[in-house]
């Protein structure tokens, strides 16, 4: 092979390279350049929400979509020194046939190569549209992957990247998921896949 085509074939395959990191990192909202996600890289994580699921909304006193977590809402463990204090919720406009609903919050940027669940908390009534203090008669207060039942705060690495955290309340077409407390996140989100009807979502950072 000529110097010439071989000099051509190298530049069109780290083209080609270029071009698929820089498409990669788009998905995920990041540069291609690793020092923009300390050194850890990114994987696609299929969303768990079907595409034909319909918007409503939901807000919260404690923060506002797109903002940071307040203190008292980052968790008390792993290094950060928060008041482990649960986010209140209210939402509106869920589609019909919603016949129970669930809340997570997940930090899709956790360097854990699947990112890490805070927050499950499902089989709540349709008929409840917030979620403060007492949990509804009937709701099951989830683990999550701290191995501990309820809600964990943010408590990013010291160093890292800032981490979004999405909570996420979805609309069921179930009354019930029929599954245990001690139900692993993953299961638990993966059953829940196939019920989603609806979803409402705030996004929030925390960095340290």
């Amino acid at each position: 092979m000529k110097q010439s085509t071989r000099t051509a074939a190298a530049l069109g395959a780290a083209a080609t390279t270029m071009v698929l990191a820089a498409t990669t990192a788009a998905a995920h909202g990041s540069h291609p350049d690793s020092r923009h996600h300390a050194g850890y890289g990114y994987t696609s994580v299929r969303k768990g929400i079907p595409d034909s699921a319909a918007r409503f909304t939901v807000t919260s006193p404690q923060l506002r979509d797109g903002g940071t977590f307040p203190a008292g809402a980052w968790a008390d463990a792993f290094g950060c020194s928060g008041s482990n204090r649960r986010l209140e919720l209210s939402w509106h406009g869920a589609p019909t046939g919603t016949r129970s609903y669930a809340v997570t919050m997940f930090d899709r940027d956790a360097p854990t190569g699947a990112g890490f669940w805070h927050w499950l908390t499902w089989d709540i009534p349709a008929t409840d549209t917030t979620l403060g203090g007492a949990l509804p008669v009937g709701a099951v207060a989830g683990t999550n992957d701290a191995g501990l039942t309820g809600y964990v705060g943010p408590c990013p690495p010291a160093g890292d990247i800032a981490h979004h955290y999405q909570i996420t309340v979805y609309a069921l077409d179930v009354p019930s998921l029929e599954l245990p407390a001690t139900t692993p996140a993953t299961v638990t989100a993966f059953t829940m896949s196939s019920h989603v009807i609806g979803y409402a979502r705030l996004t929030a950072t925390a960095q340290r």
